[in-house]
C-alpha cells in the first residue's frame, strides 16, 4: 500500500545574521519566502513550512501552487526525506521516486554507465534491477558511446538525458515532481514527455509542483495552496487556482 502523510509538519531553516536590519518582534510576513523570526543567539530563523497536516492515499495526484518561495520545493523534499521537519511527523509507505533535481547523485568523473547504477541506487534500485533495464536506459537516454566516456565530457543537455532516462525507469509508488523535466531537443522532449507521462499513470501517488495551470488541470485531481510556507487553500484544482488567481491579482493591485 502506498500512503503519504504528514502531521502539523514545520521545517525551520537557521541563518547566520551578519547585520541586523531592525528589530524581528516575531514572525513576520514577507513579499516572498518563508516567515522570519529571531532564532536568538546571532540567528534569524526561516521558517519554510509551517503547520502542515495531509494525507494521500492510492489514486491522489497533488498539485502544489504558490509563488515563487512559497515553500513547493521544500515540501517536495521533505516527502521524500531529504529534509527532516523540524516539528511534526511524517509517514511514508511505499517507494518513492523524487525527480527534483536532476543532477543530484551524478559523479562527473564517473563514466555514463557507472552513473546509471550510483543514480539508480540512490533511487532505491537495486543493482539487479539496473542491470535488467541498463539496455533499455541506455537505449532510451539516446546516448550511444559516449555511456563510456566520464560525464564531465558531457553537456548540461545530455546529462539531463541521462538522469531522466534513470529516473523514469524506477517502479515508484509515490512520484514528486518539481516542475515539469525539460531536456535536449524537440524530438527528444516529445519523447520524455511521452515517457514522463506512462510513469504517472504507474505510480499510485503524484504531487507536482509546476507554475503551469494546464499542466496541473491535466494531471492532477488535488491541489494545495501554499503561502509562506503555510496551507492557504485544499481543494479542487479548479478551485484552488482561482483562490491562487485572486490572491495574486489582490496582491498586484
Amino acid at each position: 500500500m502506498a500512503l503519504l502523510e504528514l502531521d502539523n509538519i514545520s521545517l525551520d531553516f537557521p541563518v547566520l545574521q551578519t547585520k541586523a536590519r531592525g528589530n524581528h518582534p516575531g514572525l513576520q510576513s514577507n513579499a516572498v519566502g518563508g516567515q522570519l523570526a529571531d532564532g536568538g543567539a546571532g540567528y534569524l530563523r526561516v521558517r519554510a513550512l509551517d503547520g502542515l497536516s495531509l494525507r494521500l492515499e492510492p489514486g491522489d495526484r497533488l498539485a502544489l501552487l504558490g509563488h515563487n518561495g512559497a515553500g513547493k520545493s521544500t515540501l517536495l523534499r521533505v516527502m521524500a526525506k531529504l529534509y527532516a521537519p523540524t516539528e511534526g511527523h511524517i509517514v511514508v509507505e511505499g517507494r518513492v521516486a523524487p525527480l527534483l533535481n536532476l543532477s543530484f547523485g551524478l559523479d562527473m568523473e564517473a563514466t555514463g554507465y557507472d552513473n546509471i547504477f550510483i543514480r539508480g541506487l540512490f533511487l532505491g534500485m537495486s543493482r539487479a534491477e539496473i542491470r535488467r533495464k541498463i539496455d533499455s536506459i541506455a537505449e532510451f537516454s539516446e546516448l550511444g558511446e559516449f555511456l563510456d566516456l566520464p560525464m564531465r565530457t558531457y553537456s548540461s543537455g545530455m546529462r539531463a538525458r541521462l538522469a531522466f532516462a534513470v529516473s523514469t525507469h524506477v517502479d515508484t509508488d509515490i512520484l514528486l515532481l518539481d516542475e515539469v523535466v525539460a531536456t535536449g531537443d524537440a524530438a527528444f522532449l516529445r519523447k520524455a514527455n511521452e515517457q514522463l507521462e506512462g510513469f504517472m499513470m504507474q505510480s499510485k501517488i503524484m504531487v507536482l509542483a509546476s507554475h503551469s495551470n494546464s499542466v496541473l488541470r491535466d494531471l492532477c485531481n488535488k491541489a494545495l495552496l501554499l503561502e509562506h510556507g503555510r496551507a492557504k487553500a485544499f481543494g479542487s484544482v479548479d478551485e484552488v487556482i482561482q483562490i491562487y488567481k485572486t490572491s495574486s491579482d489582490v496582491k498586484a493591485k
